[in-house]
């Protein structure tokens, strides 16, 4: 494993990638810790903070080139950024349900699903771990 051909890379995918790998980790420990805790709430917005990072620095990722210089992944962005807010204020009106399922949905669609693929042959983070 070796951390250079991301540190080779433009500065717009470390950025998207770092903040992708704090979301992931961030996630995690939201997924198991406490709900409804002061601490759950400030890691929840630093979430979606680096959420926010993580899909708009993807419209300056171009390394798969579907319709022009975009990809699904670039839908997916948009979905994030759509999404975002709806689970933001179903949280802010106590709907715990619809704030759970929206940010298991995003964490496992943007950041698992999205993360996994990055590491297929050919790709920028197969290099680092590969």
């Amino acid at each position: 494993m070796t951390l250079q051909p991301l540190l080779d890379a433009p500065a717009a995918i470390q950025l998207h990638a770092f903040a992708a790998l704090g979301a992931f980790a961030i996630g995690c420990v939201q997924m198991a810790g406490p709900k409804g805790v002061a601490v759950h709430r400030i890691l929840g917005w630093t979430w979606v903070a680096l959420m926010t990072v993580v899909a708009i620095s993807s419209f300056w990722v171009h390394q798969i080139r579907l319709w022009g210089e975009w990809s699904p992944i670039h839908l997916l962005s948009i979905f994030t950024l759509a999404t975002l807010p709806w689970a933001v204020f179903a949280a802010r009106r106590h709907k715990v349900r619809t704030h759970s399922r929206t940010m298991i949905l995003l964490f496992g669609g943007a950041l698992v699903v999205a993360g996994l693929l990055t590491f297929l042959p050919g790709r920028l983070m197969h290099g680092v771990l590969f």
